[in-house]
């Protein structure tokens, strides 16, 4: 199922079930736990991020590749940081570029979003993916100059400000994507694809990375986490490329869709 959460004319907000014909059937109850899908075709005015999440945690340098384009070892362990949840963006909606903490080194990164469906505490690998409820694009929008030399050898302030993680366009349920760690993942800026990956080259696939969160640590439903980026990185170019002001930015997952957003000054 393609799960969407969408506002209505009168500014209500619903999830919904996304039909083949590109209609949407409202979803009554809680996806979280116990829903059902009508015969009542949503009046769809605005497409929302399709998950609010209770936290973001968020995996670096967790593509092969990307590692090696960084200069850096593959990690012993997942690298884990956190983004504010309040810095969720919907599909079409601007990442702001920062101002009052103004960075002029803006990167995109596409990444795999894995949505906890049932609460996970000490869950072993074989049973991880029974408590996904699903898979979105992210973009894990980052401001180099913040995360590398403004936030005290830590990432997350270069990786949290408001809009600085896109979301959606659809949640796409397990029963369609059986295996997280063989899709394609591509990120395009105005036209052109400047990332274009598969996820099997994860250090830490889906499972792993599930496993490794919830030890010792309860993994509550709503759970958003991003799996890493895949190499070709702006700030791994020559020259890099940086996000301005009237760029368009796609993450593109095989199975799932393609999340478009602007960029704004």
């Amino acid at each position: 199922m393609k799960i969407t959460r969408f506002q209505d004319s009168s500014g209500t907000t619903h999830y919904g079930s996304q039909q083949a014909d590109g209609s949407t059937l409202v979803i009554e109850g809680d996806i979280f736990g116990s829903f059902k899908v009508t015969d009542r075709k949503a009046e769809v005015k605005k497409l929302l991020a399709p998950v609010q999440p209770t936290i973001i945690l968020c995996i670096g340098l967790n593509y092969r590749h990307h590692a090696a384009e960084s200069n850096l070892p593959a990690p012993e362990n997942p690298v884990l940081f956190i983004k504010n949840p309040a810095a969720v963006q919907n599909p079409g909606d601007p990442i702001r570029l920062p101002q009052k903490l103004k960075s002029d080194s803006v990167d995109y990164e596409c990444e795999l979003a894995v949505v906890i469906g049932k609460a996970a505490t000490n869950v072993s690998k074989a049973d991880a993916l029974k408590h996904v409820l699903g898979y979105t694009c992210a973009n894990d929008v980052s401001a180099r100059d913040w995360q590398k030399n403004g936030g005290g050898g830590q990432w997350c302030r270069g990786k949290t400000f408001d809009t600085f993680c896109p979301l959606g366009p659809v949640l796409v349920t397990t029963d369609e994507i059986p295996n997280p760690n063989a899709l394609t993942i591509k990120t395009i800026v105005n036209g052109e694809t400047v990332q274009d990956w598969n996820t099997n080259d994860m250090i830490f696939d889906v499972p792993t990375l599930i496993e490794f969160l919830s030890a010792d640590t309860t993994l509550l439903p709503g759970t958003v986490i991003i799996t890493g980026t895949p190499h070709g990185v702006g700030m791994a170019r020559k020259p890099p490329l940086w996000l301005k002001n009237g760029d368009s930015v796609t993450i593109e997952i095989e199975k799932i869709g393609a999340l478009t957003n602007p960029v704004v000054g």
